[in-house]
């Protein structure tokens, strides 16, 4: 397919291999920061290509993942409630909560109905005025424009029976606290080119700079990510640590400023816990005071649910990249895509997910150094 078989091309990625090893003196490691690019990198072999030097680390990229255990719960209430329509992606119906999943609710007779986008809840609710419809507004900053919109559509509508369980997250504060953890070992990162497509890149040359790290926005193509590889290697072996941006294709340094003025329209900036990781500070956004009324949250009064996960999943170290999911003993045993014990195996962009997809099943690593036949460069399916 035009503009994606280039950037699957065998022997350019040889080539940007072989100069990744030409540079590399000493051992590397990097993240990448997002879920997209850990499904690529592992269904690519990318990791196992790369030179003994060059380790990756798969971090809290995965948006789903990072929901956390009380707004599943949460979203669990507000579903089973027979006046509502529960609105989702996909991705969150087999995300286990304490007990059961959305799957669950809807199998048990509630109204929970996947989506492609917000504006379908908000057509929902116009359509069916007895109906509370409820759109579970998760993400990282790639979704807030649109489910911003959704909100905004809705008040200009007058629609009172539509509002936005909110799970927003935030990307630059993830990277603040993976780098002030004291068992950090990142030494640079491979920033979302979705998110920055976005945001633009303003957030990035502070934490660069404050941290000591290169930041390079990369985007999801093999190609892509060994760009991104080869340019954080160059600034590490120089003592350098800058924003650079490998994904121009997509990615302005203002980003879109039109998303962007709709989404501080609509939220504000706030604390907001991760899944496993815990509380980040102005990691998230809610709705502002001007949209408190669409908030779910209140309007179903679940605000005072709490949990606790389950003692043997492991996830929240997965996304910390603190561990590769074959190091959790559950890990394609008692945790599998039937059997989840947390969003990491279930979701489209979870680190366990990838690697039980594409068989990685222990932590033996492959042999590395060799280049990338062309059939796994383009693999069937």
């Amino acid at each position: 397919m035009k503009y994606i078989d280039e950037f699957h091309d065998p022997q350019l990625a040889g080539r940007l291999l072989d100069e990744i090893r030409s540079t590399a003196t000493r051992p590397w490691a990097l993240m990448e920061v997002c879920g997209g690019q850990t499904h690529s990198i592992i269904r690519h072999g990318i990791d196992q290509l790369l030179p003994e030097e060059v380790e990756l680390i798969h971090g809290p990229g995965c948006p789903v993942c990072v929901t956390p255990l009380d707004v599943i719960d949460k979203a669990l209430a507000i579903a089973a409630r027979p006046e509502v329509t529960f609105c989702s992606f996909g991705d969150m119906l087999r995300v286990p909560g304490t007990g059961r999943d959305l799957f669950r609710v809807k199998g048990e007779g509630g109204d929970v109905r996947v989506v492609y986008s917000p504006l379908d809840a908000v057509d929902l609710a116009r359509r069916n005025p007895d109906r509370q419809v409820v759109f579970f507004a998760i993400g990282f900053e790639t979704t807030a424009p649109a489910n911003a919109m959704a909100v905004h559509q809705a008040r200009r509508l007058g629609l009172a029976n539509f509002s936005l369980l909110v799970s927003h997250v935030r990307v630059p504060p993830a990277i603040e606290a993976i780098m002030t953890a004291p068992d950090c070992r990142v030494q640079g990162f491979l920033a979302a080119g979705h998110v920055c497509s976005v945001m633009g890149t303003a957030e990035y040359p502070d934490l660069a700079e404050r941290h000591r790290v290169p930041l390079v926005v990369t985007g999801f193509e093999p190609l892509d990510i060994l760009e991104g590889i080869r340019r954080a290697v160059h600034q590490l072996e120089r003592g350098e640590h800058r924003v650079e941006n490998a994904y121009p294709r997509a990615v302005r340094e203002q980003g879109n400023p039109a998303a962007v003025r709709m989404i501080e329209e609509v939220f504000e900036v706030t604390d907001r816990n991760w899944r496993g990781i815990g509380r980040i500070p102005d990691s998230g956004w809610r709705l502002t005071d001007a949209f408190r009324a669409y908030d779910a949250e209140h309007r179903f009064d679940v605000s005072g649910i709490r949990t606790e996960e389950p003692a043997e999943c492991r996830a929240g170290e997965v996304l910390q990249g603190l561990i590769k999911p074959t190091a959790c003993a559950a890990f394609g045993t008692t945790c599998t895509p039937r059997t989840p014990l947390g969003a990491t195996m279930v979701s489209s962009e979870g680190a366990c997910a990838a690697y039980y997809l594409y068989r990685r099943m222990t932590d033996t690593p492959a042999p590395r150094g060799s280049r990338i036949p062309r059939e796994e460069m383009n693999p069937v399916g």
